[in-house]
């Protein structure tokens, strides 16, 4: 069972067939069919099956995918490791972001590594918070920077900083730089927040509802908007309130395009995380773009 084989299993199941996963692979359709018949006839069981016209995992193959991940990343880890002896500075580093966390301190971070690096092939993915741990973990990435530590056993979650939320507003709204007593004396506001979509979670949209529901505020009127950039122009334009962390608004503020309110029990959080993978290998270039992130957030860590 060699690192080539499994890689092969994880796209069929990541693409959701044969078809697509020759096309990711740049292979012939009977090439990795016979890939994946050879891995079942080593293991003995098969690792799809045919439900309903599609490719699904059956039970083996759903007990193989957390192996195969980590097999895979180990692969790419040794090849990693091997070629940091020949190009200390250079090679490739991937970072992970939760699309919310993409703003103007990352890219400070950004700027300053790749003056500093201009060898190293840097790409960035933004994601969902759960998506960047899903990331790492499979090596698809090198570092991560989401929301919430992520409990899993395979990885490591170290804290950068706590970044307060405030409800914000139209500078002509009523409320616009006074001050309410609760969150639940904004339970008649119309808000905007990210949907909770069933099966992609997020962090914020979930941290965003319990503060909610914790206040009394279950059955609020929202409007569901996956943009940041997006709530931020309703806002503006009056179309509802929404409750937005510090440095996400920080631009609008400033310019006055947004107002606060001022909420007396608000005393909420994101912890604001950097994720790597438990035992993996970080380059050199790697280790430096991560001590660049702590150094430009190390201001706003908030003692806890």
């Amino acid at each position: 069972m060699d690192s080539d084989a499994l890689n092969t299993f994880l796209v069929v199941h990541r693409r959701g067939g044969i078809s697509n996963a020759a096309k990711a692979l740049h292979r012939s359709q009977p090439a990795i069919s016979r890939r994946i018949a050879l891995l079942e006839q080593e293991l003995g069981v098969p690792l799809f099956e045919r439900v309903a016209g599609k490719t699904r995992l059956s039970d083996a193959g759903r007990v193989m995918v957390p192996y195969a991940e980590r097999a895979v990343a180990a692969a790419q880890d040794a090849e990693n490791a091997v070629r940091a002896l020949l190009r200390d500075s250079a090679g490739p580093v991937s970072l992970a972001v939760t699309g919310t966390l993409a703003g103007g301190r990352l890219s400070r971070v950004l700027k300053r590594f790749v003056a500093r690096h201009p060898d190293v092939a840097l790409t960035l993915r933004t994601a969902t918070s759960a998506e960047v741990s899903d990331l790492i973990r499979r090596g698809e990435a090198t570092i991560g920077l989401r929301y919430d530590r992520d409990r899993s056993a395979d990885l490591d979650c170290e804290l950068l900083f706590a970044e307060p939320l405030q409800v914000v507003c139209a500078p002509d709204h009523p409320l616009a730089g006074k001050r309410v007593a609760k969150l639940a004396d904004l339970g008649d506001e119309k808000w905007i927040a990210f949907p909770e979509v069933p099966g992609r979670r997020e962090i914020t949209a979930s941290h965003v509802f319990a503060l909610f529901q914790s206040a009394g505020l279950g059955e609020i009127e929202w409007t569901a908007v996956d943009s940041l950039t997006a709530q931020k122009r309703l806002v503006e334009a009056g179309f509802g309130i929404a409750l937005l962390s510090q440095s996400n608004a920080a631009e609008e503020l400033g310019s006055g395009a947004i107002a606060t309110i001022r909420v007396g029990n608000l005393t909420a959080s994101h912890d604001v995380v950097a994720v790597v993978r438990r035992g993996g290998f970080l380059s050199a270039a790697s280790r430096r773009l991560l001590e660049i992130i702590r150094r430009e957030f190390s201001s706003k860590r908030v003692a806890r």
